[in-house]
């Protein structure tokens, strides 16, 4: 599943790695970069962790000038007066400012180096909104974001994998040798699959994958957990019967009137009795001083 999230077939898609400090996910970024930059993609990097010299490097020589580097790790918060990229700058209309530099008129991936950066210095609810905006716009084929998840509340980490089609966790291996993806995966029918692969990444930053776990999980396959019945064990009986409800539905209640009753009652009869009423002097009623009547 890795290598398939890799290639970015699904247009509009958003991919997050999930690193920690125990295992570094930049090496597993930088392959997804190389890859797209093979397959002659635009890719435009906003970058705030590491300089633009360490993210390039092991990059593909003959495949880099298709790398547009936006350098937000000199003056990410704009203290000279021309800095190159800030984090203020991270909104749609500025963003897609930048893409546009590109001398390819195509659909370009966007990488995120990193997410943790910018939550630094804006809400989470401010980043999520930001994101759906560019993953609406017409510029952008793919997002992939790099988040370090131990820097955040566990609430804001699942707001914005909330959002990801793919969500890529990697963890230290059990031997040291390889690292674990624990990948989740979301497409448009609603289908989410999980699975855990071993994989390494070259000093060419190809990325391999070593072994598959069997932990790989289809969520609609999976069979349906019911809850436990609190009337399963009781001494009487809560739940009717076919022939009980038949009947039940049949029995009339005693205060609900059937419409030949209702007739019945409200057709006139022969000698029935009247009440008839005649005001005298007391019952008077002055509509200027309706409380004449009383003696105050």
């Amino acid at each position: 599943m890795l290598l398939d999230i890799m290639q970015m077939n699904e247009g509009g898609g958003f991919v997050i790695i999930q690193d920690t400090a125990d295992c570094n996910g930049r090496q597993l970024l930088k392959g997804f970069v190389n890859a797209a930059l093979k397959r002659e993609e635009v890719v435009h990097v906003l970058g705030f962790d590491v300089c633009e010299n360490e993210f390039r490097a092991g990059l593909d020589s003959r495949c880099t000038q298709k790398l547009c580097f936006h350098d937000g790790y000199t003056d990410p918060l704009g203290w000279t007066e021309c800095p190159p990229f800030t984090v203020n700058q991270f909104i749609p209309q500025e963003i897609n400012t930048c893409l546009r530099q590109s001398e390819e008129l195509k659909e370009v991936i966007l990488v995120i180096d990193s997410l943790s950066w910018i939550l630094r210095h804006h809400s989470p609810a401010v980043v999520c909104q930001r994101l759906q905006e560019l993953r609406r716009g017409g510029a952008l084929r793919s997002i992939l974001a790099l988040l370090h998840s131990d820097m955040h509340q566990q609430g804001i980490v699942g707001s914005l994998c909330h959002l990801a089609t793919a969500v890529i966790l990697v963890t230290p291996g059990m031997s040291g040798q390889h690292t674990v993806a624990k990948t989740t995966r979301r497409t448009k029918s609603g289908r989410v699959t999980r699975e855990e692969e071993y994989f390494s990444v070259s000093e060419d930053l190809t990325v391999s994958i070593e072994a598959q776990s069997s932990r790989s999980v289809d969520m609609q396959e999976e069979p349906e957990q019911y809850e436990t019945d609190p009337a399963a064990n009781l001494t009487f009986n809560l739940r009717l019967s076919e022939v009980e409800r038949e009947a039940k539905e049949k029995l009339s209640l005693p205060f609900v009137f059937s419409q030949e009753k209702k007739s019945a009652l409200l057709q006139p009869r022969r000698g029935a009795g009247r009440i008839l009423y005649e005001p005298d002097a007391n019952d008077d009623f002055d509509q200027e001083d309706p409380d004449d009547d009383l003696d105050v």
